[in-house]
């Protein structure tokens, strides 16, 4: 306590008062000096008490805080009166709801790293092992001409859909982490949709499926042709891979004074109706999804077109087909 400064001031007002009070005493009477000395006693008695109680609280504010960096967030400690302390008190309870809500967000963010990983890890492990049984079997010097063909094309698929889950991880981690910077072009859209068709022609070709495009040629908007191209991409290969042999997909795309608009339909098997909340979510599957599906095309394309000022939207039916309607906005929304 005597180490304190305050206290060391007090002390020491008290002893130059207390020497002033008895030299003015010699001069004028005992009487005061004994109220000069009460008076100012009191008085910083009454600071003395006041200071003691101040340092209690802050000792309490302390104590406080080594809880919140201990990590507990519940504690209140307002107490909802006038006065410095009290402010302070507001602003210290402000900054622990603040890290309270980082620290959630944090843990989001973690679940949502580790349950990555797992789905990556998923993802790599199935043509990894397969891989490593065909590699094994390509050792044997007996095996067939025939059958080592088949096991080289299917380790070549193999590493292809790798290369593309590991290709559209890293654009998606750009994206997220905002180190992508989408060009404002003027973009053609059917230009645009040529360029996005011609990876899918030949699995259409394959499933005898047919394609039809409707538009204005002079239809256009500002943004990034090639990452577009690569959203629209995403999203064909969803249709052709969700529609029967010999099915149709028809897309349509016009100009408004709102926005632009490509409509894609496709008269495959649909989504059901629990799924349609999810299609853009990474990662996610639907039920009705096949084994090859990684659940990560639709997420990309969702990324792509937001990060544009845009929006997709899908409507489904089972049984029917499905409906992708893109939207990129002239102003923004």
């Amino acid at each position: 306590m005597l180490r304190n400064r305050e206290v060391q001031i007090f002390i020491w007002v008290m002893g130059c008062i207390s020497v002033i009070a008895i030299i003015i005493g010699s001069f004028i009477s005992l009487a005061a000096t004994i109220t000069i000395f009460m008076t100012a006693f009191l008085l910083l008695g009454g600071s003395f008490v006041m200071t003691r109680w101040r340092y209690r609280e802050i000792e309490k504010l302390s104590e406080y805080l080594r809880k919140i960096q201990a990590g507990d967030y519940f504690l209140d400690v307002r107490d909802n009166r006038e006065g410095e302390l009290s402010i302070l008190k507001s602003e210290i309870y402000k900054v622990t709801l603040m890290l309270s809500e980082q620290g959630a967000l944090l843990q989001e963010d973690k679940i949502r790293l580790t349950n990555a990983i797992s789905d990556i890890s998923h993802q790599l492990k199935t043509p990894i092992t397969s891989m490593t049984v065909m590699a094994d079997l390509l050792s044997d010097d007996d095996l067939p001409y025939e059958k080592r063909k088949e096991f080289v094309h299917n380790i070549q698929v193999q590493l292809e859909r790798i290369e593309w889950l590991v290709s559209s991880l890293l654009k998606l981690s750009k994206i997220d982490a905002g180190t992508v910077i989408f060009k404002k072009d003027k973009v053609n859209v059917k230009e645009l949709i040529q360029k996005a068709l011609k990876p899918v022609l030949i699995p259409m070709d394959i499933k005898a499926q047919t394609v039809s495009v409707t538009g204005d040629p002079q239809v256009s908007f500002n943004g990034d042709f090639n990452w577009t191209v690569e959203a629209l991409i995403n999203i064909l290969k969803n249709c052709v891979e969700h529609t029967r042999i010999g099915g149709a997909i028809t897309i349509t795309f016009a100009e408004n004074a709102l926005f632009t608009e490509i409509i894609i339909i496709d008269n495959g098997k649909g989504i059901l109706k629990e799924d349609l909340p999810y299609i853009f979510k990474r990662f996610y599957k639907g039920k009705s999804g096949s084994e090859e599906s990684v659940g990560i095309g639709l997420a990309m394309a969702h990324s792509i077109m937001t990060s544009q000022n845009g929006s997709i939207d899908v409507q489904s039916e089972v049984g029917k087909g499905t409906k992708f309607h893109l939207k990129m906005y002239k102003q923004v929304i």
